[in-house]
């Protein structure tokens, strides 16, 4: 009989006991979890009280604090003066950029409407005159397409996420947001050579003179009450000069500030690479601003403009026209090709010498 009891108690209890567990178990969990959360909440007491309302108040404020670390602003969590530099980014010199751009494409489009591209007065000759080298071209061609591929990859890295990123899926955006950054970053030390090999070419040809200032005061012929007429003009005018020191000047800049961003290994500091940020972007919204009119002449404002850039030589007519001092001289060299048969049988012949206004 007692082992029968014993028996039985021997599989009552567990039975009873695993009822009480399913009844109870919230009460035990709820416990549990207060004594975790206790003890967390204890711990992040411990750590505000730790650091205080002072530190943190410290850190937001640029306050610089204490570390082992020899390099630049380590000592530094949150720099103050880059809210500055970001407000200066994003709330003023994007817009204003972006006012630049459009603008200035606007003046070339009305430019074109009202004042319509510089036509040649005279028919052409067919005789050539020798303007630009093969290197000339090559050095042009080449500045060219990297100075407008970084243009463009620079633009998509500021401006592209206000006007393409809304528009894309996010996959596409993220791809094309690393390879404008990539290609910036790699072809922009190229500019910089380029800039170099332009400076050295060309800089004896763009030195003003007071031809120049005649010719600037006339706006070179082509609006006011000079409009119609050629001034004055040597290899190169006025015109050509300012652009190709805005390319040496500005392009400068934005080299230097361009390869401070792309190689920060030599001490810089944040500020350094905000003011490089700053002055990057100024520059090259100068450049692009100004290659604007540059290209609009080139493409649509001026009859023969561009052929000289493509094959290295230019009509006799259009040397006449535009830079008779020039012609002048390569005249005086007997260095004027003569017309070809072909270009006899469909060439008029010349009508005289343009009026150029020498006062």
């Amino acid at each position: 009989m007692r082992n029968l009891i014993v028996r039985a108690a021997g599989r009552v209890l567990p039975l009873l006991a695993a009822l009480l567990c399913l009844a109870f178990p919230p009460a035990f969990a709820e416990e549990g979890g207060k004594a975790v959360n206790g003890k967390a909440d204890v711990a992040q007491s411990e750590m505000s009280q730790l650091a205080g309302a002072d530190y943190w108040r410290q850190v937001r404020q640029g306050v610089s604090g204490y570390t082992t670390s020899q390099s630049p602003e380590h000592s530094v969590l949150i720099s103050k003066p880059g809210e500055t530099w970001f407000i200066l980014k994003e709330k003023w010199m994007s817009p204003a950029g972006a006012v630049a751009i459009f603008g200035s494409i606007a003046l070339v489009i009305l430019a074109y409407v009202i004042v319509g591209p510089i036509m040649l007065r005279k028919p052409r000759t067919g005789r050539k005159l020798n303007r630009w080298s093969r290197l000339d071209r090559a050095l042009h061609w080449s500045m060219a397409f990297t100075f407008l591929t970084l243009a463009f990859s620079g633009l998509m890295l500021v401006y592209g996420k206000h006007f393409l990123k809304p528009y894309i899926p996010t996959d596409l955006w993220g791809y094309i947001v690393f390879a404008a950054k990539q290609y910036h970053n790699y072809v922009g030390p190229l500019f910089f050579v380029l800039l170099v090999f332009i400076l050295l070419k060309w800089w004896r040809k763009s030195l003003f003179t007071k031809v120049d200032v005649q010719w600037a005061m006339k706006l070179g012929g082509m609006v006011g009450k000079h409009k119609g007429t050629h001034p004055s003009a040597g290899f190169s005018n006025a015109g050509e000069k300012a652009v190709y020191w805005l390319l040496i000047v500005f392009g400068a800049f934005a080299a230097v500030s361009g390869l401070f961003l792309d190689f920060p290994i030599f001490g810089q500091t944040r500020r350094d690479m905000e003011m490089s940020n700053l002055v990057h972007m100024f520059s090259a919204l100068i450049l692009i601003c100004g290659f604007v009119f540059h290209i609009y002449i080139g493409l649509f404002g001026m009859e023969g403009a561009l052929e000289g850039m493509v094959t290295g030589k230019v009509d006799e007519t259009w040397a006449k026209e535009h830079h008779d001092l020039w012609y002048d001289e390569m005249k005086a060299k007997g260095e004027i090709e003569e017309a070809d048969a072909v270009s006899n049988d469909t060439q008029s012949p010349p009508m005289g010498e343009p009026m150029h206004d020498k006062r």
